[in-house]
């Protein structure tokens, strides 16, 4: 039995706002030869990065370590099409 290879999102919400404003959405920045530089957040979806879980927990970890602000977002992965 092979491994299903689920894609998912990286979303990020400001705790202070609760459910009044919609989520951001990461996208990865990569160099030319691919390795991964750091993450930014945007408001589209529809280009936001597909990631697999372990790019997921890599853009994770940075936010949290690089955003002097990052106690205030809850982030989560989730999966694509949610």
């Amino acid at each position: 039995m092979s491994e299903i290879d689920q894609r998912y999102l990286v979303q990020q919400n400001k705790i202070a706002d609760g459910e009044t404003k919609p989520p951001v959405f990461a996208k990865v920045m990569r160099s030319k030869e691919g390795v991964f530089e750091g993450v930014s957040f945007i408001k589209s979806k529809d280009k936001a990065s597909v990631l697999t879980i372990e790019q997921a927990n890599e853009a994770i970890a940075w936010a949290n370590r690089k955003k002097p602000n990052a106690r205030e977002y809850q982030t989560k992965i989730i999966c694509v099409g949610q």
